[in-house]
């Protein structure tokens, strides 16, 4: 199993997770913005040059929420709750959280503070979407009230939503108001297996 793979990146997700359910895997690294992420050889593979990309074998996963669905289903069932668990729509909710409402802001935050050039920076644009990010935390912070996970025990949507909000922390998103998010994020980055992907 190989993933395609660049630190402070949502390949993170990937890492953690093959850590957790035990994988062995080869590490393929880039840093973000280096130019072979977008040369031929690595579209071949990824057609937007982008990270995580999972190679199974014969199969190629390019999404990390689809990654992280794809090796719950094959691997970690008990990671993965079905449709008949009474957590199976929670679990949904909070697998798909991450990418609907978390990262479309921190995307934003983070090519308005750190992608661009200092000069093409808008700080009116990155201070709109840091207090976006700070809305769609507060409907965490509310639904972690008396959780230690998002869909009660520990499962993959931890993987993914949960990274989302550990990398919301460390860009500046106020977690003044969020003392059950700090405690979840504590939670997490304490796991052995989140340490290691943090590290890679």
């Amino acid at each position: 199993m190989k993933v395609y793979f660049a630190p402070g990146s949502r390949a993170v997700r990937t890492v953690w997770l093959l850590e957790e359910i035990g994988k062995t895997y080869e590490l393929v690294r880039f840093t973000l913005g280096q130019k072979e992420m977008r040369g031929p050889e690595y579209t071949r593979i990824n057609p937007n040059g982008r990270v995580p990309t999972l190679v199974d074998g014969d199969t190629t996963v390019t999404e990390s929420t689809a990654i992280a669905q794809y090796l719950g289903a094959k691997y970690a069932p008990e990671l993965t709750p079905g449709p008949d668990a009474a957590n199976f729509a929670a679990y949904l909710q909070w697998l798909n959280y991450a990418e609907g409402m978390i990262m479309p802001p921190i995307n934003n935050y983070v090519v308005e503070t750190i992608l661009l050039p200092p000069e093409r920076r808008n700080d009116e644009l990155a201070a709109r979407a840091l207090k976006l990010l700070n809305r769609t935390l507060g409907a965490t912070e509310a639904h972690k009230e008396g959780r230690d996970f998002l869909a009660g025990d520990f499962t993959v949507a931890d993987t993914v939503t949960g990274h989302a909000v550990i990398m919301s922390r460390r860009l500046g998103a106020d977690f003044s108001q969020c003392p059950n998010l700090a405690a979840y994020a504590d939670r997490l980055e304490a796991r052995e297996a989140f340490k290691a992907a943090d590290s890679a």
